[in-house]
This record gives structure tokens, C-alpha cells and sequence, in this order.
């Protein structure tokens, strides 16, 4: 290998934060010719994950490393949310040491890249495509070591958590999750209430946070959130709530 191409091998690997994937585009913009980038590939200092993503050689990846590529490289509003953000912040009612499912939120039309979906990550990817909110609104960085992605902060992935509901997320499983959520910011709970588009996850998130009590309830001023006119029925047969006019299944406990 040449002295140019070995210094730019170098500089690759050294810049080259552990743990993620890197696309070809990537690769393509700091320099790196398709010869270059197979040159390295054959030399093994490369692996293809799948078309046009690479990992380095010997540097495990998980399923985080690849939603940095999503974000920081394609550009894609493609995040962690729901009840996979709650569990990152700790803020899960159980939180396993290997998380088996994820959950992660896009807004329309915005797909996953290929590379991403066949790939094995060791989880079950649940993948949600919404216009919930308008974009960046109640995101955060969580941190992985060498890099950071955008997830939801907690008042944001609980009302992600809900608006699963009943498809994905059990009522009784979000009610459990919710009664912990004791420090969530009315500030930002006020604001994305008055965003949310949908009626049916605001009318779900007041329904648990009066179950619960919480205290952060009294500073919320609903006056100036649109909880929609009629019945919504979560699952049939349920329980009607009459204040939030909602039929929602039998909460346990």
C-alpha cells in the first residue's frame, strides 16, 4: 500500500469513532475513492455490513452505532423513542441488562436504509413512521462512550410509548412505566402537548397522569391543548373514561 493511501488509512482509522458504521456516501465525501474503499475492504481493514455501510474490522457494532450513521451521515430524522428511550434514561419499569426489542420513530416518508434492516443487531426492530410531532422537538443526546445519538427525552418517549398503544405497547404495561415518571418537565410536557397530533396520545397521557397523580400536573395549562371533540375507543369492550372520553382497557393494580 502506498505511503498516501497508508496515511489516509491511518487517519480513517483514528477518526473513525468505535462501535459505529460508516456509509459509502461518507466515506466518499472525506476522500476515499470506491477503488480506495474496496482496496481496503480486501486488505480486511474494512467489512461490508451490507450495501454501501462498513464497519471496521474487529470493532463489534450494535444497533446504536448504526442509528449514528442514520442520523450523522444520511441525515435522516430516524431516532430512538418510546419505551427503548425510557429504558436508555433508566426510566423503564424493568429494565433488562440486553434490550431484545427497540423501537424507533421517523417521520413520513422516510424509510430505513436497507443496510440497516437486513443486518442481524440481536434485537427486534420495531419501526414507526409518524408525524407525531414536528421534527427535533423533545430530543435529547444520549451518550454510548465514543459517540452520541438523538433520542427522545423521557416526555417525549412516553407520549411516543402511548400513541403505541394498543398495537404495539399494552395500556397496562405504559400505566406501570407512567406512575414512575415523577420528574418529567412540565415545561416540555406543556409543549408537546400543545404540538402532538394526535388526539388519541394526549387524551391516553392526561388519562395515566391523572391515574398517577403526578405532581407536575398542576402547573400543565390544558386550556391550550386541543384534546379533540368525541369518543375515541382504544380497544372495544373496555372501560369508558368519561372526562377524557376514552374506552380503554382494564388497568391491573
Amino acid at each position: 500500500m502506498s505511503g498516501l493511501s497508508g496515511n489516509k488509512l491511518n487517519q480513517l482509522v483514528l477518526n473513525w469513532p468505535r462501535g459505529t458504521v460508516c456509509t459509502t456516501g461518507w466515506l466518499r465525501k472525506l476522500g476515499f475513492s470506491r477503488q480506495l474503499i474496496e482496496r481496503y475492504k480486501k486488505s480486511r481493514w474494512l467489512t461490508s455490513i451490507g450495501r454501501g455501510a462498513y464497519k471496521l474490522t474487529n470493532d463489534p457494532v450494535s444497533w446504536p452505532g448504526a442509528v449514528y450513521a442514520i442520523q450523522e451521515q444520511l441525515h435522516l430524522q430516524v431516532h430512538p423513542g418510546g419505551k427503548t428511550a425510557l429504558q436508555l434514561k433508566g426510566l423503564a419499569h424493568f429494565v433488562p441488562a440486553e434490550l431484545k426489542e427497540i423501537f424507533l420513530f421517523g417521520t413520513r416518508p422516510q424509510k430505513l436504509p436497507t443496510w440497516f434492516k437486513i443486518y442481524d443487531w440481536a434485537v427486534d426492530v420495531s419501526y414507526s413512521l409518524t408525524n407525531l410531532f414536528d421534527k427535533g422537538l423533545g430530543l435529547s443526546q444520549h451518550d454510548f462512550g465514543s459517540f452520541s445519538i438523538k433520542v427522545s427525552a423521557a416526555e417525549r418517549a412516553v407520549m411516543e410509548m402511548l400513541y403505541l398503544v394498543p398495537q404495539k405497547q399494552t395500556l397496562n404495561e405504559s400505566s406501570l412505566i407512567m406512575e414512575h415518571l415523577v420528574g418529567l418537565r412540565p415545561t416540555v410536557v406543556q409543549e408537546l402537548l400543545e404540538n402532538c397530533n394526535s388526539i388519541k396520545t394526549k387524551r391516553l397521557f392526561m388519562f395515566l397522569a391523572e391515574k398517577h397523580d403526578h405532581q407536575w400536573m398542576k402547573n400543565l395549562d390544558l386550556s391550550r391543548v386541543n384534546l379533540g371533540p368525541g369518543k375515541i375507543t382504544i380497544v372495544s369492550g373496555g372501560v369508558y373514561d368519561s372526562k377524557y372520553k376514552i374506552v380503554v382497557p382494564r388497568i391491573s393494580g
